[in-house]
């Protein structure tokens, strides 16, 4: 049994205590959004959950509504009023950026970002352009879109800078379709839209071409794309591709080489391609915390998707993959650290700059492996 958008909607205006919305996606997906008012319980958990009751009727709501209609009928058998949300939060998502047109609405997001987030945000964006030299005379961009909160703000960051020209470039916003689902491609298109961003879009068959790979699809999804991207670029005449990784990203790149790779290593902030000669890839949102992102995104209603794979609710290398277990992991142990010291994401991202080679065992330049034997006989200096 199904629940539309539509009666969600009227349930909800009713203002009665008469159902209980559950979102039953992974803890991933929930942290880009969720339907207002719902409680978050994973499938696992639903049968003996305690906030469920049977005088109310339940509504579970997955992605798209695939996942959904089975666990409704399991509580149904348990003596539940259970019900799937047609449509899922995509169709959820799809109906809210219809709803949220309005022809003022992009000023008030680009208002947002000169006044309330200037400091959190577009002060750290012109920070990490000047600090690491990003953006040069000349140079044309292409700040590539992937229908997320990270690359739809680094988009209205870059339209801002060009206001703002000290000197001459271009850019160009790009958005590669390696197989969108429908839905999420519509999201995608809309919200451009809606924030007056010009894209381009070009396709290809990535997600087909990766769907039978059985180990590290993602990986190999997110190279391939990557190479798609800067082949593009470079047809449209661009020198640089900007991606929207963000402080937190970088600082949890950091802690899992340690923890799972055994090595130290960043996530550059721009790197010269060694496949595409004469392209870089640059990360302004280098220096931006991703809570100042979700804050933008909040403050303005905005609604954004996670993934565009349009396996997501099916496979479980999207939603599940190790990689994205070890991310999350890492993610709440800096979390934690954080509770016993406030200065712990800070001195993750320091670390990195602060490298004493004189007490380092061994390291690597240039694909060549150096260890501290090498010169040791050569100075009777004591550390």
């Amino acid at each position: 049994m199904e629940i539309t958008l539509q009666e969600l909607e009227q349930l909800q205006q009713s203002q009665k205590e008469d159902h209980l919305l559950i979102d039953i996606r992974d803890e991933g997906k929930v942290s880009y959004g969720t339907i207002p008012g719902a409680l978050v319980i994973s499938e696992e958990k639903l049968p003996g959950d305690p906030r469920l009751t049977k005088d109310k009727k339940i509504i579970l709501y997955c992605d798209k509504g695939v996942l959904t209609p089975p666990a409704a009928e399991r509580l149904r058998a348990l003596g539940y009023e259970a019900y799937s949300l047609k449509g899922g939060y995509i169709g959820w998502l799809l109906q809210q950026v219809h709803a949220e047109k309005k022809a003022d609405f992009c000023k008030d997001v680009e208002m947002s970002l000169r006044k309330k987030f200037r400091r959190n945000i577009w002060c750290n964006f012109t920070k990490a352009i000047n600090t690491y030299e990003l953006v040069k005379p000349g140079d044309k961009i292409a700040v590539c879109i992937s229908g997320g909160k990270d690359s739809m703000l680094m988009a209205k960051l870059f339209q801002e800078l060009k206001l703002h020209n000290k000197f001459p470039f271009e850019v160009s916003f790009l958005v590669m379709d390696p197989g969108y689902s429908p839905a999420n491609r519509a999201v995608i298109e809309e919200n451009a839209e809606k924030l007056h961003i010009p894209i381009r879009i070009f396709t290809s068959e990535i997600f087909d071409a990766v769907y039978t790979i059985e180990k590290n699809p993602c990986y190999l999804c997110a190279r391939m794309r990557r190479g798609h991207l800067y082949a593009y670029a470079r047809e449209m005449g661009c020198n640089k591709i900007a991606l929207g990784h963000h402080y937190d990203d970088v600082i949890e790149t950091i802690l899992m080489g340690m923890l799972y790779g055994g090595q130290v290593q960043t996530m550059m902030p721009k790197l010269h391609s060694t496949n595409f000669p004469g392209m870089e890839l640059i990360r302004p949102m280098y220096l931006i915390r991703e809570e100042a992102i979700k804050a933008w995104r909040d403050h303005n209603g905005l609604h954004f998707i996670q993934c565009a794979c349009k396996f997501t609710d099916t496979c479980t290398t999207c939603s599940n993959n190790e990689n994205t277990s070890k991310r999350l992991e890492t993610k709440k142990l800096i979390a934690d650290m954080k509770t016993i010291n406030p200065f712990v994401e800070s001195n993750i991202f320091r670390s990195v700059e602060n490298v004493n080679l004189s007490t380092v065992i061994a390291y690597k330049q240039d694909g060549i492996k150096h260890h501290f034997l090498d010169h040791y006989d050569e100075t009777g200096d004591e550390n």
